[in-house]
């Protein structure tokens, strides 16, 4: 897979800023005026705080102010105009997302078969872990799988290295796909809104050891699963998607198990997928994901 595709280029943006009279003429103007055709705009009203969010995207094939200026020229004309918070990407820039794993397969398993079957526009070019465990799943995808083992003595210097690996293969985002080690503050600065997470309940809930016993203790009808940007504060940032499966009194600790791992998957892929699409937009603890 190549890492950049010019071919049917397209500038994506994604801005939230105070609420006002006329800002999606504006922005749409300053496209159309330009040659620039609107593949997709999608926006929201925050009517509680008066935070307009929007995300539009547009062909640059015939767009007359050149690609390496656009960040230049939006954010003197319209930035600091609009109090605009923003964010501009090109499709043609295949993103480069990295693996952390310990030693449970289900959701690294999953991201792998969407990745080779060719579901997702993005590159991987590595897996980090903490255990040798799975590093024949590595060989299976032909992905070069790092072991890196991080405990709590040695953290500072092991992070050092896997920032080290990061930045030589160019990585975009990093996946928490059951990555068992809690990430310094130090490595959370350098990717914010950048690693996502997958938590084994629909949050707030269960936490700690054992949240499938737990929920079995309790006789829950429902569990679920979270997937989330990591943030200096564990289990607590923004979340991006969410899923429940039904439980009955007939399931077992071991159904429970079962179902949560499947739904794990499936959240994770979910969010991973509006990170690929660049349909995410964070604002303070929350996310407007876009359709």
């Amino acid at each position: 897979m190549a890492k950049n595709d010019t071919k049917n280029d397209t500038a994506v943006l994604r801005m939230h800023c105070p609420d006002q009279p006329g800002i999606i003429a504006v922005i749409t103007e300053f496209i159309t005026n330009n040659r620039g055709n609107i593949l997709y705009l999608d926006q929201y009203v925050d009517r509680v705080n008066r935070i307009f969010y929007m995300r539009v995207e547009w062909d640059l094939a015939d767009f007359l102010i050149p690609k390496e200026k656009l960040q230049e020229y939006f954010h003197t004309l319209y930035a600091s105009r609009y109090n605009l918070t923003y964010r501009l990407s090109f499709t043609s820039h295949r993103q480069r997302m990295a693996i952390f794993v310990s030693k449970m397969s289900h959701c690294l398993y999953d991201l792998l078969s969407r990745y080779i079957a060719g579901d997702w526009a993005v590159e991987i070019p590595l897996i980090i872990s903490n255990h040798p465990d799975l590093a024949i799943v590595g060989k299976q995808f032909d992905i070069p799988f790092e072991v890196i083992p991080v405990n709590r003595d040695n953290k500072a210097e092991m992070e050092q290295r896997e920032f080290e690996l990061l930045e030589r293969h160019g990585i975009d985002f990093i996946v928490l796909a059951r990555y068992m080690q809690v990430l310094s503050e130090d490595f959370i600065s350098r990717y914010p809104n950048r690693i996502i997470n997958i938590h084994h309940s629909f949050l707030p809930a269960f936490i700690g050891a054992k949240p499938y016993h737990q929920a079995f203790e309790r006789g829950v009808k429902l569990i679920g699963a979270t997937s989330h940007y990591v943030t200096s504060e564990l289990d607590a940032g923004p979340i991006i998607e969410q899923d429940i499966v039904r439980i009955t009194h007939k399931d077992t600790v071991e159904d429970l198990v079962k179902k949560g791992r499947d739904l794990e998957k499936i959240v994770l892929s979910r969010a991973v997928e509006k990170q690929i699409q660049r349909k995410i937009l964070t604002y303070d603890n929350k996310t407007v994901v876009f359709s």
